[in-house]
């Protein structure tokens, strides 16, 4: 029987480099890979050895036979992508090299000169971006990192972005998490780079400084009555629920029997979905203790996702467009209100996203009043929102077409932005900073990975095509003798920090973190309970 990839696949990228037969695809290389949300097993050239499933770092890929109720959908959904297939698989594995794949040359070969020195690099930011390029420089150098964090906590999106329901892609944190303990690794959590640390003070000690600070805060509506308490931004919503330390306990309210949630991405499912959970369910999660209290009391019976353009143009997965089909208890409808939506189903091309629509039920719904009994979501398309409705509290949205939809919260999901670090350049209107390969404009020594680089796109797994570029333009930059020798040592700038920060953590204040939140869930039969303030991390931290 073949293997299967499913719902959690981070689009690493690992299993492609181990296949022996070249049947994953899209693969690193190849046009679809980057705007592909998965990737596929061909089940005509699979021979189920199993060496993607050793690779997986979420353990995504499962063979097809395991799979049972709602996850027998990906076994056709494998099989439907090369059906539909117009670009052209790879040929097979080169048999003089199992790291090369005929599709393509691979992207960087990491030939170094046989003299070149190890590097003293920082890594600003301890996300999935800012770890694969740590990764990197580990493997093929002999060069020595700092991971510095604001927080004095790692993981950045692998911690705080990953919905608490989805605990295998937090699994990526056992094979990046190793890096904390690295030889060659050192660690400073707790610093806020631009503020405690200036970016020059930080380039006098390093040969190079890689900004892996992701995307934080969320796109706002644009609308009348957006500033109004209870309109919130995703990355809000999202930080609450996963016991961000940015986010109080009270941060979210859930005052109403409906919410609303703009968007139609990813981000705005997940938040929709883990609105719309049992709370029992969620109690075996490291969701955060006040958001599961705030669920608890709540009584949240319908979210109704408003997408500003048709169903051909939704920016959700098919996984997280079937985790929310499949949800227990909870009905997921089309709101068929505008014939240009149901048209659009009824046309959807085989595989398509729309397709995934069709059989859902479709209704007239008015949004005027109470919902109906029992759970459900709703899919609106072709809704743009006019302003958020209330005086002092946001209670619901007007919509261009005059429908009021009767809601609070109102969630806006429609992407998130970066925020500027003092010392660096910075475009707000792409939320990004400027760069070339990686390489930041105007800052000698100076680079970008991940969001931070090139806007809120692509997932976990797309960081690490994104960090090998960087990593790539940094060495190439190293060869060339484009880095200027540093003024001081990092271990006379850990020195210096270490006096003027009594709330520093490091590797092994790191370890007591996370041991005791571990111990914490234990105790509750869940992986983790986390500590959601600065405080009670820092405290954890100095526990012997």
């Amino acid at each position: 029987m073949t293997y299967v990839i499913t719902q959690n696949c981070c689009k690493d990228a690992s299993c492609v480099a181990v296949c022996p037969v070249n049947c994953i695809h899209p693969a690193p290389g190849e046009n679809a890979f980057g705007s592909t949300t998965m990737l596929y097993i061909d089940p005509k050239v699979c021979i189920d050895c199993g060496a993607c499933a050793d690779a997986c770092p979420v353990d995504a890929a499962l063979p097809a036979d395991v799979l049972s109720g709602a996850d027998r959908i990906y076994v056709d959904l494998n099989a439907e992508h090369f059906a539909r297939s117009t670009e052209p698989a790879g040929q097979g594995a080169s048999r003089t090299d199992p790291l090369f794949h005929a599709w393509d040359r691979p992207a960087f070969d990491w030939s170094l000169p046989s003299d070149f020195r190890g590097l003293d690099v920082a890594v600003v930011g301890t996300g999935p971006s800012g770890l694969y390029a740590a990764e990197l420089l580990l493997l093929h150098t002999r060069s020595r990192v700092t991971l510095i964090d604001r927080l004095p906590v790692a993981g950045g999106l692998i911690r705080y972005g990953v919905a608490p329901d989805h605990p295998r892609t937090k699994g990526i944190t056992h094979n990046l998490g190793r890096l904390y303990t690295h030889p060659r690794v050192r660690l400073l959590l707790g610093i806020d780079v631009g503020a405690d640390l200036s970016v020059d003070t930080l380039a006098q000690h390093f040969d190079a400084v890689i900004y892996a600070v992701g995307a934080a805060s969320g796109k706002p509506l644009g609308v009348p009555g957006e500033r109004l308490p209870g309109n919130h931004t995703a990355p809000e919503v999202v930080g609450w629920y996963n016991a961000h330390p940015d986010m109080p306990a009270d941060a979210v309210r859930l005052r109403d029997e409906r919410a609303v949630v703009v968007g139609t991405g990813n981000v705005a499912l997940d938040i929709a979905r883990i609105l719309s959970r049992d709370a029992d369910e969620l109690a075996r999660t490291d969701m955060a203790d006040h958001a599961l209290a705030a669920l608890r009391a709540a009584s949240v019976r319908e979210v109704v996702l408003l997408g500003r353009r048709g169903p051909e143009h939704a920016a959700y997965s098919a996984p997280e467009l079937l985790a929310l089909r499949h949800l227990p208890g909870v009905e997921l409808v089309i709101d068929d209100t505008d014939p240009r939506t149901g048209e659009a189903i009824d046309a959807a091309p085989q595989g398509s996203q729309q397709d995934l629509l069709r059989g859902l039920p479709r209704a007239l719904l008015d949004y005027s009043s109470s919902p109906q009994s029992g759970r459900r979501i709703v899919l609106r398309f072709h809704s743009t929102v006019e302003r958020v409705l209330g005086d002092s509290v946001a209670e619901g949205v007007r919509l261009v077409d005059g429908t009021d939809v009767l809601a609070s919260p109102v969630v806006s999901a429609i992407g998130y932005g970066g925020r500027a670090i003092q010392g660096l350049p910075f475009e707000p209107s792409t939320g990004r900073v400027p760069h070339v390969a990686g390489r930041i404009d105007g800052a000698p020594g100076a680079y970008a990975v991940g969001w931070f680089k090139r806007g809120s796109t692509g997932g976990i797994g797309d960081n690490r095509v994104d960090a090998a570029e960087t990593v790539r333009t940094l060495l190439d930059d190293a060869i060339a003798g484009r880095l200027s020798t540093p003024q001081r040592t990092p271990r006379a700038l850990m020195r210096s920090v270490r006096r003027s920060h009594s709330g520093l953590v490091d590797a092994t204040g790191l370890d007591r973190i996370l041991s005791r939140e571990r111990a914490r869930g234990q105790a509750s039969g869940r992986p983790a309970v986390k500590f959601a303030t600065v405080e009670d991390l820092r405290r954890a931290s100095r526990q012997r």
